[in-house]
Parts: structure tokens; C-alpha cells; sequence
């Protein structure tokens, strides 16, 4: 992301089913990321670029280019010019420092070459070493790739998305050299669907689905208007009186993460899961654990140690709409 003031994801008013499943993904990056679907100008944008806003920190080996964790000495890059590297990593000698969780705007022009790294032909042709020019999805490694307007990808572009979510490491060959890195990323994405559909296979990566719209009520819409026009008349302003905000939500956010592997679900909150996902009719089980994932992380924002049924409940609601081929909800028997 470039360095132009952002505006702060606290001070987004209304819209919090969007937030909430942004929220989740960043407290649970299992959740495989969300995608956003609206009309224009309903803060899809906005938000997911916010969201560098409110990010943890992660500890990472210390100036390394695809974010490594020092506690995961088996993650290696081949291309990795440092080769003392994983040897410290395994000794637990390596230097680290924090940074917080990188997020990068994949571009809709961006080519094959800017997406996945290249081989620097120029400096191989003149100083006979071969090195590898990493791409965006060496730096959204442990972190988040936003893309706006997922649905105008090009075809080839999203075969490389999905090559790399579902392996979590992204590998190339180019001229007879093969490299590869680790490539675990959150997938955010915002779509008009006016605009054109998603690939159903590019579609069902996506862990959460929300679907935005204008505000109803007259006085959101003004105070989205107000808002607005004080962001863009002192952006480092507006984003000081919203830091404590900010902040607040931060910290909510750590401690969910902290509390989420000490989150229960018994096989009661199993079978209502597994029901719902019948009901609605989706393909396959992806729907069934995600769901799960999703009301554990609920239970965990909301400060609980057990999933009880209103998480479960909002966790179809993020989790089933862009899968299912009959309404969720609807025909369980009036539960």
C-alpha cells in the first residue's frame, strides 16, 4: 500500500457485516479471506484499504523479503540469498523484529511476472548470478492481498491465485530455473456484480461473502457525508481523533486471536452446522468448516469460550450466500 493517508476502518459508519467479516479474517486468517460484493460507492474500497489501520504485529526474520516466520524454520524460500538463514531459524538464533501485518493491493493490469516474481535476466546476463525480483505474493506472505474489482481479473492471474491459496507457496519457472516461496495470504476482494461474475472456482476460495448496499437511514448518509469531508480537509486530523478508536479495536482484535484456540464446539454445534450446509444445499464440505471457523471466531470477538447458536447463525450468514443454491435459514424446520 502507498504511504497517502488512510482513511482510519474505525470511522466507517454503518456496514458492519462487511467490517465484522473483514474483522474475522484479520483475528483468523484460516477463514481464507472475504469477498465484498456492491454497487459503487458503498465503502468497499475504503474499507479494505482501512484495514492496514487496525493490523497486529507479527514476528518475522529480521529484513526478510516474504515476512518468514523465526518460529517456522521448515517455511523456506529457495531463492532465499541468505542461506544461514533457515540454520539459525532451527537453532532459534535468528534475528527478528515486528512488523504488522503487510497488505498488498494486487493491481487489475498487473502481469503473471509482477504477481508471482521474475528472474532479473539483466543482472544474471551481467554478473552470471541468477536472482529472483520477488512479486506481490512474496510480500503478502502471512498477511493480506486485496484485490478491487476481483471479478476483471484476467483468467491467467487467477489461475495463479488459486494455484497459490491452495498450496500456499507460490512456484515459477522461468528459463529453465525453477523458485518457489511461501505464499500463505487472506484473499480480500470487492466486486460490482454489475459489472460481471466471479469464476466459480475463484469464487468458493473465498471463506466469507458479504454483500454491501447504500445506507437507508438520512442521517448515516449525512454523517457519512461529514466525516468524509473532514477526512479530506486534515487527513492526519481526522485519523488523531479516530486513533483511540482504532486502538480500542486493535486490541479487541489480539485478544480474540489470543483467546481463539481456547474456544469450544461440541459435536452438538457440529451437526446444526453440518444441517444448515445440507438445507442450503452447498457443494462439497468446504462450507461446513468454514462455518465452524467462523462461529469460534465469533465466540472469540465476543469475548466467549464456547460457540453458541447466534454464532453460528451470523456464521451462515457470511458463510453460505455465495455457495448455496437455496436461502439459508429458511427451511430448518423454524429454527
Amino acid at each position: 500500500m502507498n504511504k497517502r493517508a488512510i482513511y482510519p476502518f474505525a470511522a466507517i459508519v454503518g456496514q458492519e457485516e462487511l467490517k465484522t467479516a473483514m474483522i474475522l479474517n484479520v483475528i483468523n486468517p484460516g477463514l481464507s479471506g472475504v469477498l465484498i460484493r456492491g454497487e459503487k460507492g458503498t465503502a468497499k474500497s475504503t474499507a479494505a484499504r482501512a484495514l492496514a489501520d487496525i493490523l497486529p504485529e507479527i514476528e518475522t526474520v529480521l529484513n526478510c523479503p516474504y515476512n518468514l516466520s523465526p518460529s517456522d524454520p521448515d517455511s523456506l524460500c529457495s531463492m532465499c540469498e541468505r542461506v544461514e538463514c533457515a540454520e539459525k531459524r532451527r537453532r532459534g538464533e535468528a534475528e527478528t523484529e515486528m512488523k504488522r501485518v503487510p497488505v498488498v493491493e494486487l493491481p487489475i493490469g498487473a502481469t503473471e511476472d509482477r504477481v508471482v516474481g521474475s528472474l532479473n535476466l539483466e543482472h544474471a546476463l551481467k554478473g552470471g548470478v541468477r536472482r529472483f525480483e520477488r512479486g506481490l505474493l512474496a510480500g503478502a506472505n502471512r498477511g493480506i492481498l486485496y484485490v478491487d474489482e476481483v471479478n476483471l481479473l484476467d483468467d491467467h492471474i487467477v489461475d495463479v491465485l488459486l494455484d497459490s491459496a491452495a498450496m500456499g507457496v507460490n512456484s515459477v519457472e522461468r528459463e529453465g530455473v525453477s523458485f518457489s516461496h511461501p505464499a500463505k495470504f487472506t484473499l480480500i476482494g470487492t466486486m460490482n456484480p454489475e459489472e460481471g461474475e466471479l469464476r466459480p472456482q475463484l469464487l468458493d476460495r473465498f471463506g466469507l461473502c458479504v454483500t454491501v448496499n447504500g445506507l437507508a437511514d438520512p442521517d448515516k448518509r449525512v454523517e457519512v457525508i461529514e466525516r468524509r469531508l473532514a477526512f479530506e480537509n486534515d487527513p492526519a486530523g481526522f485519523a488523531g481523533k479516530w486513533k483511540k478508536a482504532s486502538l480500542e479495536l486493535a486490541g479487541k482484535i489480539t485478544a480474540a486471536s489470543e483467546r481463539l484456540g481456547t474456544v469450544e464446539a461440541d459435536r452438538a454445534v457440529m451437526m446444526r452446522i453440518a444441517v444448515l450446509c445440507v438445507e442450503s444445499e452447498v457443494d462439497g464440505h468446504r462450507a461446513d468448516i468454514i462455518m465452524l471457523k467462523a462461529a469460534k471466531t465469533l465466540a472469540a470477538y465476543n469475548n466467549r469460550n464456547r460457540v453458541e447458536e447466534e454464532d453460528i447463525v451470523k456464521a451462515a450468514e457470511l458463510t453460505l450466500p455465495h455457495r448455496m443454491r437455496r436461502q439459508p435459514l429458511q427451511h430448518i424446520g423454524g429454527k
